[in-house]
């Protein structure tokens, strides 16, 4: 620990404050700056923890975190008189490659909660403060902007089980992969605040819905497929009492429209829809395929994609769907697949810039799951994924091992420096 007071440029350092409590990308970072000095000193808090190993200071400072690393206890490798073996050495590595790797994920799943529950409050504050609730989705997707508009790559990830109720886990997934499209496509600021608020309320209206007609269903009667698409008109009233910008309301009122004028209520064109109504439109199929109320029915994430391209490309702006399946990849996180050399593994994380080669868990019999192999298929120029699966049509062993989810919920990441390429047991 660090009093704020002594923080210096070079200093890698971890705030102990909630995702949304600081604007830096991450909560543990390498100070580059004194603007990013003085940024963590107006926080409000007295002492952070710091690392001197990550740390890059003057030679003073270097002795004194060499000091304090040498003090750091128990757990360390010792060299002895010879040094540590080539097999020491590997499994250190191993070991710190499985930590962050496990801290990466970690940290992906505290910030989805945050997020999630900021949602849930926002959307339990609409009926008693419509106004208060505006401003805290403005809150919502300004603390999502701030970790999305940085410089370099994100990356895609893939959460674990557990990613709350059905509706939240829609309208986030809806957000987060909108608000990476419109950064794909260079909006600006504002316009990604209208894209993030609107996307997180779209189905807003849906609360003044019967529950049993809030999700389409093929069985369906006219009078009931009619009180559902009304979900659309009374999430425009609501939007409108919340006093939430044009653009956002614009997103509300025609998420349903197609591009060739197949959707609804209005039945308007790709030409008369505004740009986050198209960017949401196309995300919130994707996620409606992927994620269906009926989990039975439920597409993998490459099967979805493959439906919206085959079939989908006149209900979609065209130059949008390409757009999202280049940076979804062609086997999204969450998809199931066989590599080249014939081993299964599941997608865990896909480089938004970089979607041909991701990062995918192996199933491997000979290491235990919970340091299931990663490998980073950029890195593997003689690997690649041979074709995708149904999570059925995976073998027993590798279905156990790979465990596919059962929903999928999405969140992103600042892509590492550097990337391990495979963690060899």
């Amino acid at each position: 620990m660090i009093d704020v007071g002594q923080l210096k440029v070079g200093m890698f350092i971890h705030l102990d404050l909630g995702w949304m409590s600081h604007p830096f990308p991450l909560s543990s970072f390498k100070l580059s700056s004194d603007e990013q000095v003085l940024t963590v000193r107006r926080l409000g808090l007295a002492r952070v923890r710091w690392n001197p190993e990550k740390s890059d200071l003057g030679d003073a400072d270097d002795a004194l975190a060499l000091a304090v690393a040498a003090d750091s206890g128990p757990g360390e490798l010792d060299p002895g008189p010879a040094g540590p073996s080539e097999e020491d050495l590997a499994r250190e590595a191993r070991r710190r490659e499985l930590a962050a790797q496990r801290e990466a994920l970690l940290l992906c799943e505290r910030q989805y909660n945050e997020a999630a529950t900021a949602f849930r409050e926002l959307m339990d504050l609409l009926p008693r403060d419509p106004r208060g609730s505006r401003d805290q989705s403005m809150a919502l997707t300004s603390a999502m902007l701030d970790k999305m508009l940085v410089e370099g790559d994100l990356n895609i990830r893939l959460l674990n089980e557990g990613a709350g109720d059905r509706s939240t886990a829609h309208a986030l997934n809806v957000a987060i992969i909108s608000l990476l499209l419109g950064r794909a496509f260079g909006l600006g600021r504002d316009e990604m605040m209208d894209l993030g608020v609107g996307a997180l309320l779209h189905d807003v209206g849906k609360t003044e819905v019967l529950a049993r007609l809030r999700h389409r269903d093929d069985s369906f009667s006219a009078a009931e497929l009619q009180a559902y698409q009304q979900h659309v008109a009374k999430g425009v009233a609501l939007a409108q009492g919340m006093g939430v910008s044009s653009g956002a309301l614009l997103v509300v009122a025609q998420h349903h429209e197609n591009a060739d004028g197949s959707g609804f209520p209005q039945r308007i064109n790709m030409d008369r829809m505004s740009t986050g109504a198209r960017i949401v439109a196309l995300v919130n199929r994707f996620d409606g395929l992927c994620n269906p109320l009926v989990a039975s029915k439920a597409m993998t994430p490459h099967e979805a994609l493959s439906l919206m391209f085959a079939q989908g490309r006149n209900r979609f702006d065209s130059t949008m769907l390409n757009a999202f399946i280049r940076m979804m990849g062609v086997y999204p996180p969450g998809s199931a697949v066989q590599l080249t050399d014939d081993r299964y593994a599941l997608v865990v994380a896909v480089n938004s810039s970089r979607p041909l080669k991701p990062r995918v868990m192996v199933h491997d019999a000979s290491v235990p799951r919970e340091e299931a192999l990663m490998l980073n298929l950029e890195a593997q120029p003689d690997l690649g994924i041979r074709r995708s699966l149904k999570p059925q049509q995976l073998p027993r062993a590798s279905l156990d091992y790979l465990s596919p989810r059962a929903r999928v919920a999405y969140f992103f990441e600042s892509v590492p420096a550097t990337q391990p390429g495979e963690l060899r047991p």
